[in-house]
């Protein structure tokens, strides 16, 4: 009675992949925003972006300066400590967006001194 033709098929196996899509969509949602309340009190902590900066500081220390000590190029010591300065002048400014501005540009820049570090050859 009911024939499943080649191009009903492909339909009904896209509609169902996306109804699982959507499954998988709003239960991950449920359970990320969950998570985000639960932990939103931690993620906002000035301690945890004191470690964070720490930590950063540290590897970057160890990283950058070993590509330095091995290639001898000094520019990703350069990009990455101006990205690592400003991560550290970020902590000084009000959470009203600053910050997380100031924070993420930190960031990218410690990024590409790492990737300039990894690219360096001798």
């Amino acid at each position: 009675m009911f024939a499943n033709t080649a191009k009903g098929g492909v339909l009904d196996r896209l509609a169902i992949g996306l109804s699982g899509l959507c499954l998988v969509h709003c239960l991950a949602s449920a359970i990320f925003l969950g998570i985000l309340s639960a932990a939103g009190g931690l993620l906002l902590s000035p301690v945890i972006h004191e470690v964070g900066l720490v930590l950063a500081i540290a590897l970057g220390a160890v990283a950058l300066g070993r590509g330095a000590i091995e290639h001898g190029f000094l520019m990703p010591v350069a990009v990455g400590s101006l990205g690592l300065g400003v991560m550290a002048g970020a902590l000084t400014m009000p959470h009203d967006g600053t910050e997380a501005v100031y924070t993420v540009v930190g960031v990218l820049l410690l990024a590409l001194g790492h990737d300039l570090n990894r690219r360096a050859v001798i």
